[in-house]
């Protein structure tokens, strides 16, 4: 059986783990010629490696989505070296979650970098690529944080809700050639944790560690939005683990 997307050129942004590393994987494995993105290049290499010792296609481009310059560097080097860009994931994000009275304004303007600034840089890059071509597909992963708010994640909410209502707006602004996608996680296990400096937050997230999800979850939900017909724009996706009520 042939694959089924063959032919298709994927950049995916923070893609050295979690989500974007489970993406890369499922896309490239079922054709895709991938453009891995993301800071730490070694973790990138090994994927690359892993990706062509099972038949795909991938390059690793070490890059910071906060820099549109880096974002620009990664959608030349998907056309300079596939021909085009047809998905470009914007999956980068951090979470530092913590209550909003404790003032910790370094992190919340590091997660107003990456979850939204950085989506708005992989947008700015890709974009006039796809619309020269007359076709392309975003996918943005927000969060099930883009539709409610938790205590002790109000920015991280902000910064969820922002990324969904930018995505409908590229939509509503297209004729049709540039599908947007929306995907919105519930507890999946990735280093999203890692980021929360606060210990009683940290402790408190714990319990969604018992049930998150594989990010392979978010992989195929992923993998059936970008493989669908040119004519069906799947715009939103909300993937919970069983087990989580909110």
């Amino acid at each position: 059986m042939d694959k089924s997307l063959t032919g298709t050129v994927v950049v995916i942004t923070g893609a050295s783990s979690g989500i974007g590393e489970a993406t890369a994987r499922m896309l490239a494995a079922d054709g895709a010629a991938v453009v891995a993105v993301a800071r730490r290049k070694e973790r990138l290499d090994s994927l690359v490696s892993d990706i062509e010792a099972d038949g795909g296609q991938a390059i690793a481009i070490e890059a910071d989505v906060t820099s549109i310059d880096d974002m620009q560097r990664a959608a030349e080097a998907a056309v300079e070296t596939y021909g085009r860009l047809d998905v470009w994931v914007n999956n980068a994000g951090v979470m530092p979650l913590a209550p909003v009275e404790m003032n910790r304004l370094d992190e919340w303007n590091w997660m107003v970098d990456v979850n939204i600034k950085g989506v708005l840089n992989g947008v700015a890059a890709a974009q006039p690529v796809m619309r020269e071509q007359g076709a392309g597909q975003f996918v943005n992963v927000s969060s099930v944080a883009g539709h409610i708010v938790f205590p002790g994640a109000a920015v991280y909410c902000a910064t969820k809700f922002a990324v969904r209502a930018f995505g409908e707006g590229i939509r509503m602004e297209s004729d049709g050639s540039i599908r947007v996608t929306n995907i919105s996680p519930g507890a999946i296990a990735t280093e999203l944790t890692d980021h929360i400096g606060v210990a009683e937050v940290k402790e408190a997230v714990k319990p969604f560690a018992d049930i998150a999800l594989d990010a392979d979850a978010i992989a195929r939900a992923i993998h059936y939005a970008v493989s669908q017909p040119a004519d069906v724009d799947v715009n939103e996706i909300i993937v919970r683990p069983a087990k989580q009520a909110m």
